[in-house]
């Protein structure tokens, strides 16, 4: 099987050479593109085409609410992936609203970056939160999402295959 692209979008240089560094220790993932601005990535998703695009919201130029709008109307086939610091439940449901397939907050990309990427890679929405917000709530408001995960990949109760 050819590898897993992608376009890792990340203005922070420390959080993008972790993501890059934890992506590349897996042979199947491959990084086609850095972005580290919202009109960067979406220009880069249009000449790339990557597969998955791990999208922070905060960034320079355009928000990655906005970059993840034209990129799906642009590269529909590309899958996005939020990782971003933001938890406000508003938030949160904007970004899974533009067709992203999953939300991973910044404080779980140590543990949690690995088994979000292989939830979307098959086909799961993942989205993992502070504790102090349900990390379920947004399952049923997400359209078009064949199953959810919790942090571990696994579905979540109520869910079936």
């Amino acid at each position: 099987m050819p590898p897993v692209r992608f376009l890792v979008v990340e203005d922070h240089e420390q959080y993008q050479q972790f993501i890059c560094s934890s992506l590349g220790k897996r042979n199947e993932l491959q990084i086609v593109g850095v972005a580290s601005d919202g009109l960067d990535a979406v220009h880069k998703a249009v000449q790339l085409h990557p597969d998955f695009i791990l999208l922070d919201i905060g960034l320079p130029t355009i928000n990655g609410i906005e970059a993840a709008r034209r990129i799906s109307e642009l590269v529909p086939e590309s899958k996005i992936l939020f990782l971003s610091m933001e938890s406000d439940p508003e938030i949160v449901q904007e970004a899974l609203s533009v067709g992203a397939v999953g939300y991973l907050a910044k404080a779980f990309l140590g543990s949690d970056l690995l088994a979000a990427v292989d939830a979307v890679i098959h086909g799961m929405q993942f989205v993992r939160l502070p504790d102090r917000m349900s990390n379920s709530q947004f399952d049923r408001q997400v359209p078009d999402r064949p199953r959810s995960v919790d942090v571990l990949g696994t579905p979540l109760p109520g869910e079936t295959d």
